[in-house]
This record gives C-alpha cells, sequence and structure tokens, in this order.
C-alpha cells in the first residue's frame, strides 16, 4: 500500500517510494485490465442472461428510484468484478444493442416539421430530442445514481479508449463523451491546492499521473511543493479522492528557460510575496477515461485568478512548455531530399554523414546536442564529438527557426499541429520565447531535441488573441519569434 507518512529521512523517502511503484504497477495493471491481476472467472451463460435481462429493463422501464439503483447497482458490480474478456463482452453488448429507434425518429421528425408555430411546435422538438436519445444513454445515465458509478463510467471508457475494438465499441464511446461533458462541465468542479500535508495517497497519486516531467522521489515531489510553488487540481464532487487534471506553477522573478534549472532541488526557497511571475510547467490529465473533455482551460483561467488574489505582485503569467511533435515532424522533412537541399550547408554537413554505419540525419543531430551535456558530467565520456562554438551557433539558429515554423506554420486545418500549442493558442496566449536546451532531459531530447517554449498569457489580450484564433486561426507571437520565422523564410 502507498505509505501513510512521509519521513524527513531520504533513505526511508526511497524506501517509500520504492514500495511506492511496486503499488503503482500493481494499480496500473488493474487499471490496464491485466488479467494477472484479477482472478475473476469467466461469466456463464445464465449470468449473461440475467445482465441481459437487467440492460433490457434499465433500457425500457420506468421504476421507482430504489428499484433503479439496485438494478444499477447489480450491472455495476457485474462489470467490476468481471474479467478483462467479460468486462469487453460487457462493452460491446452495451455499443451493439440500444441504439436510436429510426422509425420513431423519423415520425418525431415528420411531426416537428409538421408542426405550427406555437405549443405544438415546442411539444414536437422535446418529443424529437427525446427520439434523438439512445436507450443506451438512458442506461449509462442510471449508474450517476451510485455513489461511485460516476468513477467507474470515467474507468470504463478509459479501458474502451485502449481496447483494441475501439471501430465496434464507438457509439459506447460517443455517449460516454456526451455524458461527461455534461457532468464534468467547469461549473461542477472544485479547485483544491496540493501540499505536503495533503493525504499521502493524494500526494502519490500526484506522482502516478504526472505526465509531463517525472517526480522522481519524495524530495522532488516536496521541492514542487515548496512555498515558492503551487499544485492545483480540479475535483469532482462524486470522485473526491481523485484528481482529475491538475497544474505545476513556480513562483519566480523572470521567465524561466530551462526546466531542470526551475526543478532543482538545490535551488534556494524563493519568498513567493516578491515573486512577478507565475510558470506554469507541468499541466497533467489524471484521467485517461475524461480524453476530449475541455477542463484544462478552466482550471488555468481559473489558478491565474487565485494566483492574482494571493499574490498581487505577479505581472506575468507564462508556460514553460514542451513541443512533444517537433523531433517527429522534423524527421519526415529530413527524410525528404528536396528538404535536405534547403539546409544551410554549415548544418548539412553537420548531420548527414557517408558511409557503411552512418547514422540517420535525427539521431546523428540529438548525438551532437547530447555531447556538450555529457561532456559536463563528470567522469563520462561523450558519445559524439563537441562542437566548436561556430557550429553549435548554427545548429542552434536553424533548429530555433525551425522550431517557429512547425508551431506557426505547420498546421491541420487552420490549427496548429502541435497539440500543446493548439492547447495554449485556442486559451488565447501567444508564443513568447523558444528556449535552446530547455529540456536537456532523455524524453526532452526524443521529443523536441531539447527545445521548450514560452506561452505567453497577457491578461489585458486574452479574449481579443482568443477571438483571433477562433475566427481566423490568427496566432499571436512576440518579434523574437517573428525573427526567429523571418530567418527561415529565404529557404522555404
Amino acid at each position: 500500500m502507498p505509505p501513510t507518512t512521509l519521513s524527513a529521512d531520504p533513505q526511508a523517502d526511497a524506501r517509500g517510494l520504492g514500495l511506492m511503484r511496486l503499488w503503482r504497477r500493481f494499480m496500473g495493471a488493474r487499471e490496464h485490465g491485466d488479467e494477472a491481476a484479477s482472478a475473476s472467472e469467466a461469466l456463464d451463460k445464465r449470468q449473461w442472461q440475467k445482465i441481459d435481462a437487467l440492460l433490457h429493463e434499465a433500457a425500457t422501464q420506468t421504476d421507482s428510484d430504489s428499484r433503479v439503483r439496485a438494478r444499477a447497482r447489480q450491472l455495476l458490480d457485474a462489470y467490476l468484478q468481471a474479467n478483462a474478456a467479460d468486462r469487453l463482452l460487457f462493452m460491446q453488448r452495451l455499443a451493439k444493442g440500444f441504439h436510436v429507434d429510426r422509425a420513431a425518429l423519423d415520425q418525431a421528425i415528420a411531426a416537428y416539421q409538421a408542426a405550427p408555430e406555437g405549443p405544438e411546435s415546442l411539444r414536437a422538438q422535446a418529443e424529437l430530442a427525446q427520439a434523438l436519445e439512445s436507450p443506451r444513454l438512458r442506461v449509462l445515465r442510471q449508474f450517476n445514481l451510485l455513489p461511485n458509478g460516476i468513477h467507474a463510467l470515467v474507468q470504463m471508457r478509459a479501458e474502451l479508449l485502449r481496447s483494441a475494438h475501439q471501430d465496434e465499441l464507438q457509439p459506447l464511446e460517443q455517449d460516454l463523451l456526451r455524458l461527461f461533458t455534461l457532468w464534468f462541465d467547469a461549473g461542477f468542479l472544485e479547485l483544491q491546492r496540493i501540499g505536503w500535508g495533503s493525504p499521502a495517497s493524494l500526494l502519490e497519486k500526484v506522482i502516478r499521473y504526472e505526465a509531463v516531467h517525472e517526480i522522481k522521489s519524495w524530495n522532488d515531489l516536496r521541492n514542487r511543493l515548496d512555498s515558492d510553488r503551487r499544485c492545483y487540481a480540479f475535483f469532482h464532487g462524486r470522485m473526491p479522492d481523485e484528481p482529475l487534471i491538475f497544474v505545476e506553477v513556480a513562483l519566480v522573478k523572470s521567465l524561466a528557460d530551462n526546466v531542470q534549472a526551475l526543478l532543482d532541488e538545490a535551488q534556494p526557497t524563493q519568498d513567493p510575496a516578491q515573486a512577478t511571475t507565475a510558470i506554469f510547467y507541468s499541466i497533467s490529465n489524471a484521467q485517461s477515461g475524461l480524453r476530449g473533455v475541455s477542463m484544462g482551460e478552466f482550471l488555468i483561467k481559473r489558478v491565474v485568478e487565485q494566483l492574482t488574489h494571493e499574490f498581487p505582485k505577479l505581472q506575468k503569467f507564462a508556460t514553460l512548455s514542451p513541443v512533444p511533435g517537433f523531433a517527429k515532424w522534423l524527421q519526415g522533412r529530413l527524410e525528404d531530399a528536396q528538404y535536405r537541399q534547403r539546409i544551410p550547408l554549415q548544418v548539412k554537413l553537420l548531420i548527414e554523414e557517408e558511409g557503411q554505419g552512418a547514422q540517420a540525419p535525427l539521431e546523428r543531430l540529438r548525438q551532437l546536442l547530447r555531447a556538450p551535456q555529457e561532456a559536463a558530467q563528470p567522469g563520462q565520456q561523450p558519445a559524439g564529438e563537441a562542437l566548436g562554438k561556430d557550429d553549435m551557433a548554427a545548429l542552434r539558429q536553424w533548429l530555433m527557426a525551425e522550431c517557429a515554423h512547425y508551431l506557426l506554420l505547420e498546421k491541420r486545418r487552420q490549427e496548429p499541429l502541435d497539440p500543446v500549442a493548439r492547447f495554449h493558442f485556442g486559451n488565447g496566449a501567444s508564443l513568447q520565447q523558444i528556449n535552446w536546451m530547455g529540456d536537456s532531459s532523455d524524453n526532452g531530447m526524443r521529443q523536441s531535441l531539447g527545445l521548450m517554449v514560452n506561452y505567453l498569457y497577457r491578461l489585458d489580450a486574452i479574449d481579443e488573441q482568443y477571438q483571433a484564433y477562433a475566427r481566423e486561426g490568427k496566432l499571436a507571437y512576440s518579434p523574437e519569434v517573428k525573427k526567429l520565422l523571418a530567418s527561415k523564410q529565404p529557404q522555404r
């Protein structure tokens, strides 16, 4: 089980973290439907007949609240106690049956079209809306009557989204998403601060759900929850012990450009009352079953309001964000011979090798960028040669210009290709700065060749920039980024 208390002894914390990792693996197996984590036997024919009868009753009958709850409890227990194969069969039953009655829908459409304006039209409109609702939705809504019903449905959708049978389960997935969009509306969510004094079970979930920058130890977590740091999460009343989404914030005096420096445990704690800048450096969706439910933008806005009230000296709100799609995008470009011809000659000579055993250009890039980091570590021999000052400057200029192009000009329809950029531009932020070696971790090198960016939330410009993005796909960015973008244009 997760530890219930945290000690001041780092070795004890390390032992506790080891036990916690074992717990995480066990919990992860349960969440992923691992058969080893469940000794449930397969349901027999009689049990499936009972489940089918209960589903049919839930979809068609009108009963007292007590009977509806009892039936929903039987269905939920059957699902939760089943093994992975039977949980899939349960979801397939919901997805393949319980569709909208097409004949009743056609009749309701005709009645609505024929109804005169006034009360008759309103009645016909209500009947049409009812005809559009699938019996499946009526079944799923009844789980809301149970204390753990909503949480169970969130877990069901998470399992569904991992399934190899997503196509056939799509009707169920869409109905679940429709319900969650209503049930997890921002008005129903509670903002809570997570601190070092929060329950250990909640702190363990923060470690487990952190999706951007891995929390490596209890000391690492304690540093992220220090007095000059903040962690806020949204909770739902029917899932009080489960964070839905959480954001980590650093209170500093200038724009942060390196996540390792920002999270360095050796750095002294600052006085948060003197901070002028709030850096949002990690935002993690804790419930995969709520994918597609908009909560992040509301969380950031609520946290900005909270911080503005608590720290009046704060003037700037910005992120230190990853660029998760950059390396993959660049790899595709480097495989194009015409693109490689447009790369500056100095860079082209650095990343292209000839002969047997030559590295792919992207891996060659990573090796060149890692060499200075490895050379700075005592006792470690760099895997690649160290570049001269001029060569590194050329590589830096080229990569940062490519990143600016990727973030601002590579789009799917009118939206940025990069998912993090899409999120922040969609919230009304602007691209303020591209940071060289902002994340030198293995993950940072893998997804963005070490680059990170700052998105700036200017309180007096958010609405205007949001409207320009929503209507025209227009992206806001700083003069500094504009110069980077301009340096690339002659080669395009």
